[in-house]
């Protein structure tokens, strides 16, 4: 099978060129034992089965980008490592997604505890209808967090990249930002109740591309503190910005129910350059999704 010459484009590199700042090929600590570990998981809504027998590691200060087309189920995979489909009626998971080892699912687990470990950057900015300095606040009031909140809220927005486009500003309404700017203060919000885990689904979707790049470039720096895993449709952004990728595909079972399900995961160079399987070349290529 031959590698696709058509893979990425990033930030002026010639076409099929790898990123030069790609994160595969930065410089990252020894990875440890993995953060999460999915074996066997099916995500069940109602009698639909959408995503079925999963399996995949995700290790410690590392970029982990999930790709594929619309409806294969990276997004309900996502959300399984911070029990958001919990929050989905009728859904339920099969299989076991553990966090240094620990079932998630198991009935003595907080869930509220799991998402301020593992937070969440959704696909749209969602701040608070509040100030920019409350937005930030919020989540450490709320958990009751001891500390001086001036500086809890300066070194969450500083490590967003924030800090000095808004410090003196703070108390205006977070309303008031780009759309850029909300997105880097819902990192902000997020890193403020001291995760270990940021989840982001499709976290540049809504941006332009300049405010795109900034977001990436965040990514860079938080991976030296925090794991990151990504849901995104956009390969060049994977390509550009993870250590490794997970390539979900859509399927039809002998019923004809459609399920999502995944395909392979690799380091992200491999998954670009000399995918094992023909449907990511395929998907990579531009062939097919």
């Amino acid at each position: 099978m031959s590698a696709s010459n058509t893979t990425v484009n990033p930030r002026g590199a010639e076409p099929g060129a790898a990123p030069e700042t790609a994160a595969h090929e930065r410089r990252r600590p020894e990875s440890g034992d993995p953060v999460f570990e999915v074996s066997d998981l099916s995500i069940v809504y109602g009698t639909n089965r959408a995503v079925r027998d999963v399996d995949l590691k995700v290790d410690p200060q590392r970029i982990t980008a999930m790709i594929g087309p619309s409806g294969c189920g990276k997004s309900t995979v996502l959300r399984t490592l911070n029990r958001m489909n919990d929050l989905i009626p009728g859904a339920r998971v099969e299989g076991r997604v553990t966090y240094h080892g620990e079932d998630l699912y198991a009935p003595e687990v907080d869930p509220i505890e799991v998402r301020r470990r593992i937070g969440m950057v959704f696909q749209k900015p969602n701040p608070f209808p509040k100030s920019i300095y409350d937005n930030v606040a919020y989540g450490p009031r709320i958990n009751g967090m001891r500390g001086n909140m001036d500086e809890i809220v300066e070194e969450s927005l500083t490590k967003a990249a924030l800090w000095d486009e808004v410090k003196d500003k703070l108390k205006d309404n977070a309303f008031a930002l780009s759309g850029g700017q909300q997105q880097r203060l819902c990192i902000a919000r997020t890193i403020a109740v001291n995760p270990e885990v940021i989840l982001m689904d499709e976290p540049c979707s809504a941006l332009d591309p300049i405010a795109t790049l900034k977001i990436e470039d965040l990514m860079y720096e938080l991976a030296s503190e925090y794991t990151i895993v990504i849901v995104t449709h956009n390969m060049q952004q994977a390509a550009r910005v993870s250590d490794r990728t997970a390539f979900f595909t859509a399927s039809v079972d002998e019923a004809g129910d459609r399920f999502g399900n995944l395909v392979e995961y690799d380091e992200t160079a491999t998954i670009f350059s000399k995918p094992a399987d023909q449907r990511t070349e395929d998907y990579i290529a531009g062939r097919f999704g």
